[in-house]
């Protein structure tokens, strides 16, 4: 079994009609000490964490102007990636979400409220807190670039999340109510912003993972955080084959990208979404992961002008690699010529 908390940029949002004359981009990399609006109160299909961590990256002409014109900006963003069909499909999606939270009883209302001490161990609070990357590198490893692993959450959160899903699992089959899955490999995941935990969630990537990508120079991209919640099982293997771009996506996996890992309870995995990765099958017992995507509309912008990917994905990083060698080569050859020696 799975749990996935799928953030995912999606809906609609008020605003002003904002002037096209000038025309404003995204920043490759956020400001970090920049204090962003609040948008709590916002109206929209967006969630209002997303507003305030997308006006990071705005330019700085832009971080004076009024909070309707900057809504306004983002929005127009946020939709380009979520066409009309999509927010439809979702704000269906919203009223279903709407249902279950209005009918399903928590077993562990604490859970629905941040509680870091109670939440995370000691060592990942203390890493946040300092907020460096020396402090990050204090308690992770890297078993194979791109891919950090380290223990984040009390076993005693653990047990109680795992109680919370089982206590939905008997509350979806009691009253028959048709679920939505995470995905369509997976029969028995639950969403868990579909039955209340969605504030909370945010509340994890936004002021807990995001500072960890932003140490480890990712938070312009797409992350994946994966987190083994127990029970006792054999099997399910995380493998690793490599980051790719859309281009190079089924290009051939290199000795040194491959990784295989063993998952255990409390530990969490973090790496790039486009770092292509699976799970093998639990051959016994019973697995349950915490999984969260963080998307980010930034890293789908930026990629309308980008041209070369070699800053993260693999691939391109050895196309490069293999034309500065072969103009190196063209160039000696060149002057071997000029000067009239044999290049034998």
């Amino acid at each position: 079994m799975s749990l996935d908390a799928h953030k995912k940029s999606s809906g609609n949002g008020n605003g002003v009609v904002m002037s096209t004359q000038v025309a404003h981009r995204l920043r490759l990399n956020p400001i970090t000490d920049h204090k962003p609006d609040s948008y709590e109160d916002l109206q929209s299909d967006f969630s209002p964490l997303l507003f305030s961590s997308l006006e990071r990256y705005l330019p700085p002409s832009m971080l004076n102007m009024s909070r309707e014109a900057k809504i306004q900006f983002m929005r127009d963003i946020l939709v380009r990636y979520s066409p009309e069909g999509e927010r439809t499909r979702i704000q269906k999606h919203r009223e279903y979400r709407q249902k279950i939270i209005s009918n399903y009883q928590p077993l562990h209302r604490e859970l629905y409220t941040m509680n870091a001490v109670n939440f995370f161990v000691p060592s990942f609070l203390k890493a946040i807190n300092e907020n460096t990357e020396e402090s990050f590198r204090s308690i992770l490893v890297e078993p194979t670039p791109g891919v950090y692993v380290f223990e984040m959450l009390q076993p005693s959160f653990c047990e109680m999340l795992m109680s919370e899903v089982e206590n939905f699992e008997r509350w979806v089959h009691e009253t028959k109510f048709r679920i939505m899955r995470p995905n369509t490999m997976n029969k028995y995941g639950a969403v868990l912003d579909d039955f209340g935990l969605e504030t909370v969630l945010d509340k994890w990537m936004d002021e807990y993972i995001r500072p960890m990508s932003k140490g480890f120079h990712v938070d312009d991209s797409e992350v994946t955080l994966n987190v083994c919640l127990g029970k006792q099982f054999y099997g399910g293997e995380l493998f690793f084959r490599g980051v790719r771009c859309d281009k190079h996506v089924n290009s051939e996996t290199q000795p040194e990208e491959i990784l295989d890992y063993v998952h255990v309870p409390g530990r969490a995995v973090l790496h790039r979404g486009r770092h292509r990765h699976g799970a093998r099958a639990t051959t016994s017992g019973h697995r349950c992961n915490l999984i969260l995507w963080c998307r980010s509309s930034v890293f789908r912008e930026l990629k309308k002008y980008q041209k070369d990917f070699s800053s993260w994905c693999g691939e391109c990083r050895r196309e490069r690699r293999e034309r500065q060698r072969l103009s190196i080569t063209a160039t000696k050859l060149e002057l071997l010529k000029r000067n009239g020696i044999s290049a034998s």
